[in-house]
């Protein structure tokens, strides 16, 4: 993150977002005005491709039963990207490898590094340019043409981002001040209209595979696609930093204002995911269930915008894309360059990842869904699981024994969810055969969420020890 400052303004730059706050002198609270812009900095951070597209796809799936399914994707779309927000702000670390190392240096060294692969170039950047070809260009190209016109759009898409990540320039500025309320306006009008004529009756919709079963848990998956559960202990620091830059110092202060800060984005956020989902199921009165949520958003836009309203929003989407993957570029690329200082520079790993995102966008938007998804199952746990023992380790003076075992029970549970979401092809296999029949004893494992029991299980055990064997240590936290 960079800070420019001029006269009384401090300007924030994360992730491509940009806010102006007016510089408070010793404060001790954040004010509600500087919330809701570091709130809404903190959307901007977390409001990519994913969050657009996932939302409306689960709703045509859902059907009827998009209640409960949102239910289910807003714990896990915004509940535990909440919380990791709150964690980090509380625990007084300096970020996700200062924060994992209480479980163990290298252990956080391994998790920071899978995590900013994740959300860099193997699925969150090359989703964002699959993303605007999906919205904002597919339609106007034949079947045929679609892997050639893939192949241009996203090479435009990336030397574009590739020139901004090198030496971002004022335009983030604009873009960052213009285009997300443009963006936003124009996803209004989009919800208005489908609230105002809609294409049918969500309740009477037809429901698709789980969701007409267990439509509340599969809600519950589906939010990790976002993959903002894990983004958040990436951004967390971030957050802390605004505060900071709005004259707040104390650290208990600084925890406060963060939790304030996350309740704008849990505000917004839901609004918007509900509407989203809403629209989803909305559709099917007219539309079928289409392979991918920016097909579906693609084809809903065109009905009611017909041609011009559907390119209207493929240029905001890609241009709100463009700015999320050039604020992950340049995140990734200073990520690695301190994970591994004595290898590639900043520069460098620039090139890196923009070519490795522009080869992996090629596969194609459903394609990285696709593969994404065994990656997200073993991610999330060892997210979620992180989150939670550090705020149960405010209570246990951030105790390192508080972080261990609960880290190794979700671990191990999540190599199973992890084979249980791969291809057919390599679930056959004798050897994962083998391991699956064990995992498959575990509760909630046909949930993906074999790791919930133990995971439990181990903090339990860890309370308890902590409780039992008293230990000095001069972090209490911020509470």
């Amino acid at each position: 993150m960079k800070r420019d400052i001029i006269g009384e303004q401090t300007k924030i730059w994360g992730v491509g977002i940009v806010f102006s706050i007016q510089e408070a002198h010793m404060n001790s609270k954040l004010s509600t005005s500087n919330a809701i812009i570091i709130g809404s900095m903190l959307f901007g951070l977390f409001f990519g491709a994913g969050n657009l597209i996932f939302p409306v796809h689960m709703g045509q799936e859902a059907g009827a039963n998009w209640i409960s399914a949102n239910i289910g994707f807003l714990i896990t779309a915004i509940g535990i990207p909440f919380l990791g927000v709150v964690a980090i702000g509380y625990s007084g670390s300096n970020g996700l490898q200062d924060l994992a190392s209480r479980v163990h240096p290298y252990y956080a060294k391994f998790f920071t590094f899978l995590l900013y692969i994740a959300i860099g170039p193997a699925f969150a950047i090359p989703r964002c340019a699959t993303v605007s070809y999906q919205i904002g260009a597919s339609s106007y190209f034949g079947e045929s043409s679609q892997t050639i016109a893939l192949a241009v759009f996203s090479a435009i898409f990336f030397m574009v981002a590739l020139l901004f990540s090198l030496k971002p320039s004022k335009l983030m500025d604009y873009i960052g001040k213009g285009l997300n309320p443009l963006f936003l306006f124009f996803l209004a009008l989009l919800v208005i209209a489908v609230v105002i004529n809609p294409m049918g009756n969500p309740s009477t919709a037809a429901v698709s595979g789980a969701y007409k079963d267990i439509s509340f848990f599969k809600g519950l998956t589906e939010g990790y696609n976002t993959m903002d559960g894990l983004a958040s202990l990436a951004f967390g620091i971030l957050v802390i930093n605004a505060i900071k830059n709005v004259g707040i110092e104390k650290p208990r202060d600084i925890a406060r204002g963060v939790l304030k800060a996350g309740v704008v984005v849990l505000i917004l956020m839901s609004a918007i995911y509900t509407l989203l989902v809403y629209t989803g199921a909305d559709s099917l009165g007219v539309l079928q269930v289409s392979k991918n949520g920016g097909i579906a958003l693609g084809e809903i836009t065109k009905h009611y915008f017909s041609e011009y309203g559907a390119l209207l929003l493929g240029i905001i989407v890609t241009l709100a894309c463009l700015k999320t993957t050039i604020g992950l570029i340049t995140a990734c690329s200073e990520t690695f360059e301190e994970l591994f200082s004595q290898s590639l520079s900043y520069r460098n790993y620039v090139y890196v990842f923009t070519v490795i995102s522009f080869l992996v966008a090629n596969l194609g938007l459903t394609q990285i869904i696709e593969l994404s998804i065994p990656a997200l199952m073993f991610l999330y746990p060892l997210a979620i699981s992180l989150i939670l023992v550090t705020l149960v380790g405010l209570l246990f003076n951030q105790r390192r024994a508080i972080y261990i075992l609960p880290t190794i029970c979700a671990g191990i549970c999540a190599i199973g969810d992890f084979l249980a979401a791969t291809p057919k092809s390599v679930q056959a296999l004798g050897w994962v055969q083998n391991l699956l029949s064990v995992f498959k004893q575990l509760p909630y494992f046909d949930l993906g969420m074999s790791w919930v029991v133990p995971t439990l299980i181990g903090l339990g055990i860890s309370i308890i020890y902590c409780l039992a064997v008293k230990e000095k240590n001069s972090f209490t936290g911020y509470m």
